[in-house]
Parts: structure tokens; C-alpha cells; sequence
């Protein structure tokens, strides 16, 4: 019996549960531990605030080096480019839908002025850079919890992934799906990272079924973006790889918060190179000024 730890949230939940599907389906069972991280207990104050380095992950990822699970499972858009000594990443399933999406009004809808709630810089400096007359607001919570904020009208319309509310079933409420050319995903958005330690023991051996290679080299991509240009999880920088065959298309992105400057480039490269293709992409973006924005970002 193998031991799955997720945060209580109802998406994450669904994405425990997924792994744990697709693991029976192979022939393991297992069991679910719910962990609280700091990111679920400080909902008080905003993410930038709270910090980015593994505010999602950090008390799951110390129960796996303790034994009390054998297998983590989050949203890969939350963790670190750096995994704690023994860890490793064991399986990244194939990706749901990269984009983000607005919900209550499209962009062409929103009137001057509307108020949009979103926490993330990513999400603010792309759609200021699209529409400058836009309010930003901050928001926090599950799902369930903005919806409910922008239905009792605090926000016109609210930014979320897609791929979370495919998920939960809230497709439906979606408003239009922004283009990767108009709002570049966070690294990692749409993919679930399964997470084991690095000792080839039961819950590796298990986990390694679930890969998926395609989403494995865009994310590896991706991550690598982020891990030169020094990023966590809540600055501006969006990556965003696409396969086909054996190329690798790597488009990515770092603005000021404000987005009164950004950086932007695409290459391509093959599958087999993917994360050497995603460290020359950060060194474009650094020789264009990403270092400069990203400084500023975090003063």
C-alpha cells in the first residue's frame, strides 16, 4: 500500500485522486494523507507577501523524506526549480490546457476601468500590457471561493487556468480562454508534478508508469527558463512548450509589473535537448534585460 499526500483543496484532491486512478489502473493501491502547507494556512496576506519558494510543497515534500508518504502529488506550476536533496520528480502525466482564461466578461467586454481580480504579476503585467486601462485587483482562495467573489460583484471578471477548471467541472463558466500570445502560462501551468524519493523504492518504480514524454520535455524546458533567470513561482515570467514529433517549440516571457517593459522570445529546438533549449532562452531574455525587470520586480 502505497501513501499519496496532497493539500485539502478540492482541486487538489481531484489530482491526488487522478494519480491514484491511474495507479490502480496499473495495479497499486494506495491510500490518501491530506497535508497543510503554508500556503493554505496564510490566506490572510497576499503571495507575494507570504514568499514563493515552495509555499505549496514544502510540508508535503518534508513528509515524503520522513517516510509518512511515498508519493506527492502538485500542481507543477507550484514547485520550486530546485527539489530538496532525495527527491525527485517521478512522473509528469500528460498536460490539460495551458491558458489562462477569464471568467464573467471577455476582454472585448470589459468596459474602461473594470476591476479584475488576479494575484498573480504574471497575470497583472499581461493583461495591463493588452488593456493599460484595467484595474487589478488582488484575490485569494480556492476555486470555489473567487467565483463566489466575483458572482456577489466584487470584480467584473476574474483570471484563472483553465486547466483547474476543467478539472473541478467549471468549464462552463469560462468567458474566453486567452491566447499564448496574449497572456504567456506560468512554467509548469496545466501539468501535475508526482513526486517521489530519489531511492528507485516502491513509489518511483510505481510513479514512472505515469510518465508522459511529451509534457515531460516542455515542462523540463520551461523549468530550466525559470531556473536560470533565478524565479520562483510569483514573479513575471511566463514559459510555455509545445511538441510536435520531435521539435520543441519554447516561447517565453519576463515584464515589468506594471508592463511599462518586457522581454519576450520563441525558439525551437528538439525533445532530447529540452532543458539546454530552455537555459539559451533565458540567456536571450537576460542579453534583451530580463535581469534589469526582474530586479526591479522583486525591490
Amino acid at each position: 500500500m502505497l501513501t499519496i499526500g496532497s493539500r485539502g483543496s478540492k482541486l487538489a484532491l481531484w489530482q491526488a485522486n487522478h494519480v491514484m486512478g491511474r495507479l490502480a489502473g496499473v495495479g497499486y493501491q494506495c491510500r490518501l494523507e491530506i497535508i497543510k502547507t503554508t500556503g493554505d494556512v496564510r490566506t490572510d496576506v497576499s503571495m507575494k507577501e507570504v514568499g514563493n519558494k515552495g509555499i505549496f510543497t514544502k510540508e508535503i515534500e518534508e513528509a515524503l523524506l520522513d517516510g509518512r508518504i511515498d508519493i506527492a502529488v502538485h500542481s507543477m506550476k507550484d514547485m520550486p526549480t530546485a527539489l530538496p536533496a532525495g527527491l525527485t520528480i517521478a512522473a509528469i502525466p500528460e498536460r490539460e490546457d495551458v491558458r489562462d482564461v477569464l471568467i464573467g466578461k471577455t476582454l472585448a467586454q470589459l468596459p474602461r476601468g473594470a476591476r479584475i481580480g488576479t494575484g498573480s504579476l504574471r497575470r497583472i503585467a499581461q493583461l495591463l500590457a493588452h488593456r493599460p486601462d484595467l484595474k487589478m485587483l488582488p484575490i485569494r482562495g480556492n476555486v470555489d471561493t473567487r467565483i463566489r467573489k466575483l458572482d456577489e460583484g466584487e470584480f467584473d471578471a476574474i483570471v484563472l487556468a483553465a486547466a483547474g477548471l476543467n478539472r473541478l467541472g467549471w468549464d462552463h463558466r469560462i468567458s474566453e480562454h486567452i491566447g499564448v500570445e496574449v497572456m504567456c502560462p506560468a512554467v509548469g501551468q496545466g501539468a501535475l508534478c508526482v513526486e517521489t524519493r530519489g531511492d528507485g523504492g516502491p513509489g518511483a518504480q510505481a510513479c514512472a508508469r505515469l510518465d508522459n514524454h511529451e509534457t515531460r520535455s516542455a515542462v523540463v524546458a520551461e523549468r530550466a527558463v525559470l531556473a536560470q533567470l533565478g524565479g520562483g513561482c510569483q514573479v513575471p515570467i511566463g514559459a510555455n512548450g509545445t511538441v510536435d514529433g520531435r521539435k520543441l517549440h519554447l516561447r517565453a516571457i519576463v515584464i515589468a509589473p506594471d508592463a511599462s517593459r518586457l522581454v519576450r522570445d520563441e525558439m525551437d529546438g528538439s525533445i532530447e535537448n529540452a532543458e539546454q533549449l530552455g537555459a539559451r532562452m533565458a540567456e536571450r531574455l537576460i542579453a534583451a534585460g530580463a535581469n534589469e525587470i526582474l530586479a526591479a520586480a522583486s525591490a
